[in-house]
């Protein structure tokens, strides 16, 4: 069942809407110092997600190395670790209940809910010197699922794409 979710997370690809990042940092932090990083797994990895896996490090791999970031086995300038995680919303669907109650349908409401899965895969970017959290970003979508691992892959790419479009933060800034 978890497998499923995670299969799903990969899909942030619901039909008429992008994803949604939101990014934060440290102010304080040189981020032009920062040339090599190495991944860590806060948990072990399911035999059931490891392709997943593999394609969410590959995504950020590709983004990390087009800021000039060269990836590890050991030590490194930057740790990187990533979450996923499913929620969902209630999305209310009805009509009735509005407009002047001369047209006729005042009082007369019908409201029918459901509930949509949001998906959100959050990367962090560890300064492990001092053994602090220096960027975080998060991509979040409302999930479709779609079974065509190419077209998955390439909306996760899109959504690592958007989500590190401005780390290092404060590049081009006086």
């Amino acid at each position: 069942m978890k497998y499923n979710y995670l299969i799903a997370l990969l899909c942030l690809s619901a039909a008429g809407s992008d994803q949604e990042v939101h990014f934060d940092y440290d102010r304080s932090t040189n981020f032009n110092a920062y040339r090599t990083y190495r991944w860590i797994d806060q948990t072990p990895v399911q035999i059931g997600v490891q392709l997943l896996d593999r394609d969410i490090k590959r995504a950020v791999d590709e983004q990390l190395a087009g800021k000039g970031l060269r990836r590890v086995d050991s030590g490194g300038d930057l740790l990187v670790s990533y979450h996923a995680a499913i929620s969902g919303e209630t999305q209310f669907d009805g009509f009735g209940g509005w407009g002047p109650p001369w047209l006729g349908n005042w009082g007369d409401t019908r409201v029918t809910t459901s509930t949509i899965d949001i998906g959100t895969l959050t990367i962090g970017l560890f300064d492990p010197a001092n053994k602090q959290l220096v960027w975080r970003g998060a991509a979040s979508k409302t999930l479709d699922i779609n079974r065509d691992p190419d077209r998955n892959y390439r909306t996760l790419e899109k959504a690592m794409g958007k989500l590190f479009k401005n780390y290092p933060p404060g590049l081009g800034k006086p």
